[in-house]
């Protein structure tokens, strides 16, 4: 995220289901678990002008954590699971505040970003979207393989040419996603569509 937000909460995805909305349609959301968002650090400059919050969810054993990061949250009594920075319009918030899923309302649009789901090393087929080679004129076990990728008096292959690799396990971020319904009592966030990620994993929705 590249400019300050107003809303801002990292929270965890469970599942996909569907939910009729006020017209009787079937909508497709995804539900996101929201544990309470503790401030764990404010950076403030005035004089650029830039502000930044640090929020910490959930818990982990203090064994697992490094020295250094025991000492940052040293005044919370507390080791979080996963700690993110989020750049900020105003300041105005204080170590130890907790956010939830109040701050939103249902209806209005925010971003979600998160990493996908790893498919680990592939073919051009399924990572581009090849259609592959033929099966005949006297092809015989190169079905799948992506074929030329360049001429041969370059003596080089140019940047950017689709190859087999890695793939998924990538940050993304999907944008005008519609909150379909806030659970106060559950912190549960449902938002109409999909989201990257797998269950469980973190992911930041912001405004």
């Amino acid at each position: 995220m590249k400019k300050p937000v107003t809303k801002f909460l990292v929270t965890q995805k469970l599942y996909m289901t569907q939910i009729y909305n006020e017209t009787g349609n079937v909508v497709p959301v995804t539900v996101l678990s929201a544990q309470p968002n503790v401030v764990t650090q404010v950076k403030s400059n005035d004089e650029t002008g830039k502000h930044a919050v640090q929020v910490g969810v959930g818990k982990r054993r203090l064994v697992t954590v490094s020295k250094a990061v025991q000492g940052h949250t040293k005044g919370l009594k507390q080791v979080f699971k996963k700690l993110q920075e989020f750049k900020v319009v105003e300041a105005k918030y204080v170590v130890g505040d907790k956010l939830d899923v109040t701050q939103f309302t249902v209806g209005e649009r925010v971003k979600v970003t998160g990493t996908n789901k790893g498919r680990g090393f592939q073919g051009v087929v399924k990572r581009h979207h090849f259609h592959g080679q033929p099966a005949s004129h006297g092809h015989k076990d190169q079905l799948r393989k992506s074929g030329s990728i360049g001429a041969g008096g370059v003596q080089r292959v140019f940047k950017g040419v689709r190859m087999s690799g890695q793939m998924g396990n990538k940050q993304l971020t999907v944008v005008n996603l519609k909150v379909a319904k806030i659970d106060s009592e559950k912190q549960e966030l449902y938002l109409c569509g999909a989201v990257p990620g797998a269950r469980n994993s973190f992911m930041a929705i912001y405004q």
